[in-house]
Order: structure tokens, then C-alpha cells, then sequence
């Protein structure tokens, strides 16, 4: 007796099971892109670091929290400095970019707690040593030497978190450090401006100290270097 042949459409590999196992495949991937940050399970060893904190905004990175706490810290101690600049400053360069760290940090000090109450992330309440000695050192200038110190230790501070902000925001996927890292390139970008404007800065230092991670030494240079007008105030982005 001859075998009977397969019946046509049985079995998974038919027409009909392929069509339903691609239906499942798409369904299952449209609700696991909708599964908020904080419930998923790892998908894979090292997708996301030990140091990763799950949130319903999206994961929060180690480069994330580091970003968080750099602001942060950034407005515990920059602000006295733009505050000391405004009676110590000798120019009105310098007394305008005194009045551009203040304003600056007021508005992004508020936006990194309130991103960091909604994360559930602790941010650190004091500056930290290096910040201190900043401010000890422009303690102890007058005149202007306090104008080359303020405008160079303030310069090297905002290109040690400039680089910090834009790998975060080229790089994050929490929505709330995404739209924090747009207004900090705004303000520190601001900042670096209006020291800039001063005439103030030694670059030469800054460039040393940002290779060494150092605080920077101002001696007097031979030259007064050329000053130049206020910038303009320092205006914050528009609120969402």
C-alpha cells in the first residue's frame, strides 16, 4: 500500500503557522517597547550597568547621575562666586559675568532638583573640595587679580562639565536628563561667554589645569590684557 501524503496546511511550518507566529512575533515587541523603564527584566548580561538606576522616565546611567551631581554641585558654589564678583570685580565685565553665574544656576539649580525629586535620585547639599579651594583662593584676590582668578578658575569650571553635558545629551535615554542636558548647553555655554568677554581668562592656564584636572594658578601676567564691553544678561531658556 502506497503512503498517504501529507495533508496540505498542517503542521507549524504551514502557511497559516507562519502567518500566526510573525502576528505573535510583532505583538509581543510592540508591548515590550511599551513596558515602562523601571518593570523590565535585563535582557542581556551588561545591557545596562550595575550602576543603571531603572526609572519610568527611561534608564538613568552612570553618566546620567554624574551629570546630575555636576550641576548640582555647580549651583552650590558658582553663585557665591558670581555674587563676591559683583562687589570684588573690578570692570563691569566682570561684575556682568558675576550676575550671569547667578541667574544661570538660579534657573538650572531649580530644574536639576526638580528632575532629581522626579528620578528619586539624591543630590549632594555642599560643594565639593575642589569647589571650596576655588573659593578660598578668590577670597584672598583684590583687584585685578581677583578679576584674572575669578575669570579663569570660573572658565576652567565650566569646561570641566561642558563636555560631561554633551555626551550625556548626545548619549541618554531618560527623558528628563535629555531635556535637563538642553538648558545646561545653554547655561554653561552662557557662562563661558561672559568670562570670556572679561579679558580676564588665561587660556594657557585653563588648558593646563583641564589636562591635570588641577585648580588653577593666576600669577600676574606681564600684560593687563584687553577688556572688552559687558556681554548682554544672561536670559534663561523658555519653560516647557
Amino acid at each position: 500500500m502506497r503512503p498517504r501524503p501529507p495533508v496540505k496546511g498542517r503542521g507549524i511550518v504551514s502557511g497559516t503557522g507562519l502567518i500566526v507566529m510573525c502576528l505573535a512575533a510583532t505583538l509581543a515587541a510592540l508591548v515590550f517597547s511599551l513596558w515602562p523603564y523601571d518593570g523590565r527584566p535585563e535582557t542581556a548580561p551588561g545591557a545596562l550597568s550595575a550602576q543603571t538606576l531603572r526609572t519610568s522616565y527611561g534608564p538613568l546611567s552612570a553618566l546620567d547621575q554624574e551629570f546630575l551631581v555636576k550641576i548640582r554641585r555647580a549651583g552650590l558654589w558658582e553663585p557665591a562666586a558670581g555674587r563676591q564678583a559683583g562687589t570684588k570685580g573690578t570692570t563691569p565685565a566682570v561684575r556682568a559675568a558675576g550676575r550671569s553665574l547667578v541667574e544661570g544656576h538660579r534657573f538650572l539649580d531649580e530644574r536639576v532638583r526638580g528632575a532629581a525629586a522626579q528620578l528619586s535620585f539624591t543630590l549632594p547639599d555642599a560643594a565639593d573640595d575642589q569647589q571650596k579651594q576655588w573659593l578660598a583662593t578668590l577670597d584672598e584676590a583684590r583687584g585685578e587679580e581677583y578679576d584674572r582668578r575669578f575669570a579663569t578658575a570660573l572658565r576652567l569650571a565650566q569646561g570641566q562639565v561642558f563636555p560631561v553635558v554633551a555626551q550625556v545629551r548626545a548619549s541618554t535615554r531618560n527623558s528628563l536628563v535629555r531635556d535637563l542636558a538642553d538648558d545646561a548647553t545653554t547655561t554653561v555655554l552662557g557662562h563661558i561667554k561672559a568670562l570670556e568677554a572679561t579679558g580676564d581668562v588665561d587660556f594657557d592656564a585653563v588648558a593646563r589645569d583641564m589636562a591635570t584636572g588641577g585648580t588653577p594658578s593666576t600669577p600676574a601676567p606681564t600684560s593687563v590684557p584687553s577688556r572688552t564691553l559687558p556681554p548682554p544678561a544672561f536670559r534663561p531658556p523658555p519653560e516647557r
